[in-house]
């Protein structure tokens, strides 16, 4: 049985900017029909049978200049941080009324008990803090304004 997890905030752009980087993992950007490119991540690793996609404006620029570099934090703090900010998210996807469901359109399947590595983490966790500064949410905690 194939496990995927998706993250899929459908929000499309024009501007493109994309940042690659493997460890153990394959993330590359899809183009976008008719007008210019798409800020698509998409993360998977066949052996673990998951997928992660993000699509959102500008999140490829922000990853690029804005985010701390890959190894800034350990792999703990991304998975506990990760793991706060999902549950979070999940919460609000199940309160339409209360959290706007364009913003929380879909529930994330993130296991603390599955090790999805480092550039899965890494990923997560700076969307989730692209996430809360872009449309002013937060999530859980202290959030960096990078």
């Amino acid at each position: 049985m194939k496990k995927i997890i998706y993250i899929l905030i459908i929000i499309f752009t024009i501007v493109a900017c994309s940042t690659a980087s493997k460890n153990n993992a394959v993330v590359s950007t899809s183009p976008k029909s008719n007008s210019g490119v798409n800020d698509t991540v998409r993360i998977a690793n066949d052996s673990l049978e998951y997928e992660v996609i993000i699509i959102d404006v500008g999140f490829n620029t922000w990853l690029a200049s804005r985010a701390y570099p890959r190894n800034y934090h350990a792999l703990s703090y991304l998975e506990q941080k990760n793991y706060l900010y999902v549950t979070e998210w999940n919460n609000r996807v199940l309160q339409p009324l209360r959290y706007d469901p364009n913003l929380y359109e879909m529930s994330i399947d993130y296991r603390p008990d599955i090790h999805y590595g480092y550039e899965v983490n890494y990923l997560i966790y700076n969307y989730m803090i692209y996430f809360q500064n872009t449309y002013k949410q937060k999530l859980w905690g202290y959030v960096p304004s990078r």
